[in-house]
């Protein structure tokens, strides 16, 4: 099971940095500029507030626990939040189901979408557990029986 939750409190000491930071980003530069310029000034304002991270981190997908591809994300921030830049008109369902994926393979619970081409920052906190993946699927197996 999936959540995007604005004010949820999981790691929000980390994910409030990195908010905080992304909006310093977007007072500084406002909309308007391509994903890889939000990218680059992400990238300096963690460093200038000593949160770290890893950028374009590639990560492992597994299949029946066979290696078949590596993911890049934008951001592993300090092991735990894996951060996605956007720069589009505004988050949609896709956005926030790639975020997913990565946060299946990856086993890392926490992502962030960034969306930096509207008037105000757009984020969404996502929030994937294997408790909330085994609940799923049992819901999925009872749903069967009935």
């Amino acid at each position: 099971m999936t959540f995007i939750i604005k004010n949820q409190y999981v790691a929000s000491g980390l994910t409030g940095d990195i908010i905080g930071a992304a909006m310093e980003v977007h007072n500084q530069l406002g909309p308007g500029f391509l994903e890889s310029v939000y990218d680059e000034a992400l990238a300096v304002e963690l460093t200038q507030r000593k949160i770290r991270f890893e950028r374009q981190k590639e990560l492992p997908v597994f299949y029946k626990q066979e290696l078949i591809k590596k993911f890049v994300c934008d951001f592993l921030v300090d092991g735990r939040v894996i951060v996605e830049v956007k720069a589009i008109k505004a988050l949609g369902e896709i956005d926030r189901m790639q975020l997913t994926s990565y946060l299946k393979a990856s086993g890392v619970e926490i992502g962030l979408l960034l969306n930096f081409a509207e008037k105000s920052l757009d984020f969404k906190r996502v929030i994937f557990s294997k408790d909330n993946q085994r609940n799923q699927r049992n819901q999925c197996l009872n749903k069967k029986e009935e």
